[in-house]
């Protein structure tokens, strides 16, 4: 056997260069580059060999580690989990920064490599720098934390474990169903170490994404509960989008006449302008979409892990004859709330099942289809009036929205991320092309945002990408910001300034407070509480310091000439705006389950208690 003497280092690198993926016939390579900041725990390991050592790796140096993170998943959910970024720390705080953002891609089941320095395998210089000691367990590190948050977790302390770990990792990275962060701790010592690999090891490896067929027992169960449905209601999860799904859904929806709502990870799916698109779902929904969703007699779930926000915490399903269906590749989601598992691919399952439905001349009633109709006319009527909203003191957060929704082209990208941001975009952004609608909202992580329209935009660097951020999130994390400038990798960012953190400060105000401590205020003296006046902060002046082009735009004609320009721009680009607080959509026939207080001096949250207590018991019990 041929051998090749390398550093583990080099021998990673060496094999992360040769991976590539496979769908349909179609190969493209897997691994687009590393993304970093040098420390002591990977600059003369991994550093060494991004310097001296040939690949084709492109290298990319970032401002904070858990934003080098965000950059990874925004990019491998753009590119439909066929393209990845790995991210590598130095050992200690440049590790554990990656924690929360392997816990974002995890959730939403996206594939990262995340490549943390860790400690000495050797054990010599301990406690090194940074190093956590644990005195019950020293093989121990911080980096043990990434556990939890990790769909396949390693430690290579000695070089020749490298293979079987790259193996194990990649069969989870390209695997549709069990995806998510994986996190291969590297010993700064171990990196440096020379190892003879086998040259097979580095030949070009192909993993072929599989599609899994449906069985003919599962397709005669979905046909069976559909054709005996009323009020049959699909739901798009993000699956529809890694199947590459979309048109699929849409002709067999249409063909049907079968409504589609969608989640977060699902919207775009659709056309908002087809016949059967009747909006986001749940909490953040639309009212169309929620009140079909309560008479629905089958819910044709695609591709959905069908979390609290879709369902309004179990409570959205009223109908007693509801049935769930779940065209699904992971069978633990395809468990979920009682529901019938179809495990299949769902592109592959919904050509099947639209054969056989043909077959049957299968169509929902005139009825039924006078009622979605009637509701999505009533539902893009609201829409208009929120576009059209404006005030006499300010500008409404539903405006700005609709300006920037007649604005962009259709190969452009909207983005966001936390706060209240997403339920407006879920309810009232009108996409018109799959991929045109990114949106972090399994982990709801403030602070993904500029980082991950950064990751939205190598992904599509052909895209305009434009982030939707309010000022909380903003000051969060945008610290990738720097990074675009760098890159030279326009991004424009919408900054909505209302003077905090509205969203929460709305969730508590509904549940019977006056509202506390959520908004950026200066202490107040004479209460000693938060609730002084705003604290002035001039958000285009600090972006522009940075090198990016800044504009604040005054009312939606301002917005409107600022969007302007800066699309001119070959930079990138934040555009703040004030918008009044508490102008954000509200709920439409929804509820979201919170723990309110069971005892309190106030009236209110009594009152909020009393009205929890009913709606929890109209939910579902699993």
């Amino acid at each position: 056997m041929k051998t090749i003497r390398l550093t583990m280092a080099q021998a990673l690198l060496k094999f992360l260069d040769n991976q590539y993926v496979s769908i349909d016939g179609r190969e493209c390579k897997f691994v687009r580059g590393i993304l970093g900041i040098f420390g002591h725990g990977n600059v003369t390991g991994i550093g060494e060999a991004l310097e001296y050592f040939p690949h084709e790796l492109v290298y990319i140096r970032g401002s904070n580690e858990q934003g080098l993170v965000h950059i990874a998943t925004a990019y491998a959910k753009q590119k439909d989990r066929l393209g990845i970024f790995a991210v590598t720390s130095s050992i200690g705080p440049g590790a554990t920064n990656m924690i929360t953002g392997a816990a974002t891609a995890t959730i939403n089941r996206i594939p990262v490599l995340l490549l943390p320095g860790d400690t000495f395998a050797c054990r010599q210089p301990d406690p090194v720098l940074q190093q956590l000691e644990v005195p019950g367990n020293y093989t121990m590190t911080v980096n043990d934390c990434f556990r939890p948050v990790s769909r396949y977790w390693d430690r290579v302390s000695r070089p020749e474990q490298l293979m079987t770990a790259l193996l194990n990792a990649f069969r989870v990275l390209t695997d549709p169903a069990d995806t998510g962060a994986v996190t291969v701790c590297l010993p700064q010592d171990v990196q440096a170490e020379a190892y003879d690999y086998p040259e097979t090891f580095f030949a070009r490896r192909v993993h072929p994404i599989e599609r899994r067929a449906v069985s003919r027992r599962g397709l005669d169960t979905a046909v069976k509960m559909l054709l005996a449905s009323k009020e049959p209601l699909i739901i798009a999860g993000g699956g529809v989008h890694y199947s590459l799904a979309a048109k699929e859904l849409a002709d067999f929806a249409e063909a049907f006449d079968i409504p589609v709502a969608e989640t977060q990870a699902g919207k775009s799916a659709v056309p908002w302008d087809s016949p059967v698109s009747v909006g986001g779902i749940g909490v953040t929904g639309t009212k169309a979409a929620n009140l079909l969703g309560k008479d629905a007699d089958l819910i044709f779930a695609v591709g959905s892990r069908l979390a609290d926000f879709t369902t309004s915490s179990k409570q959205i399903f009223q109908n007693p004859a509801a049935r769930i269906l779940h065209l699904n590749v992971s069978s633990f989601d395809g468990l979920k709330m009682d529901g019938t598992l179809l495990l299949a691919d769902a592109r592959e399952a919904l050509a099947s099942i639209r054969k056989e439905l043909a077959r049957r001349r299968y169509r929902t009633s005139p009825a039924y289809r006078k009622k979605v109709v009637r509701l999505k006319k009533e539902w893009d009527a609201e829409v208009d009036r929120l576009y059209g909203m404006r005030l006499k003191d300010g500008v409404s957060q539903t405006a700005v929205i609709g300006a920037l929704n007649e604005f962009v082209r259709d190969g452009d990208i909207v983005l966001g991320a936390a706060g209240s941001l997403p339920g407006d975009l879920q309810r009232v952004w009108r996409c018109r092309r799959p991929k045109s609608y990114h949106m972090e909202y399994g982990y709801s992580c403030m602070g993904y945002e500029v980082a991950g329209g950064l990751g939205a935009k190598l992904a599509s660097p052909e895209s305009e990408v434009y982030v939707l951020i309010s000022d909380g999130s903003y000051l969060m994390l945008h610290s990738e910001l720097l990074t675009s400038v760098q890159e030279r990798c326009k991004i424009t960012i919408v900054l909505l300034d209302n003077g905090g953190f509205q969203c929460i400060k709305n969730l508590q105000m509904s549940k019977g407070s006056r509202g506390y401590g959520n908004e950026l205020k200066f202490r107040n003296p004479a209460t000693n509480e938060l609730d002084g006046k705003y604290i002035p902060i001039d958000f285009a002046r600090y972006a522009g310091a940075l090198g990016v082009k800044s504009y604040r735009a005054e009312g939606i004609d301002g917005l409107k000439r600022a969007l302007a320009t800066a699309r001119r721009e070959r930079v990138s680009a934040l555009i703040e705006i004030k918008v009044r607080p508490g102008t954000m959509t509200h709920g439409y026939e929804s509820w979201w389950r919170v723990g309110v207080a069971a005892v309190s001096k106030s009236d209110r949250v009594a009152r909020a208690y009393k009205e929890n207590l009913k709606n929890i018991a109209r939910t579902r019990p699993y």
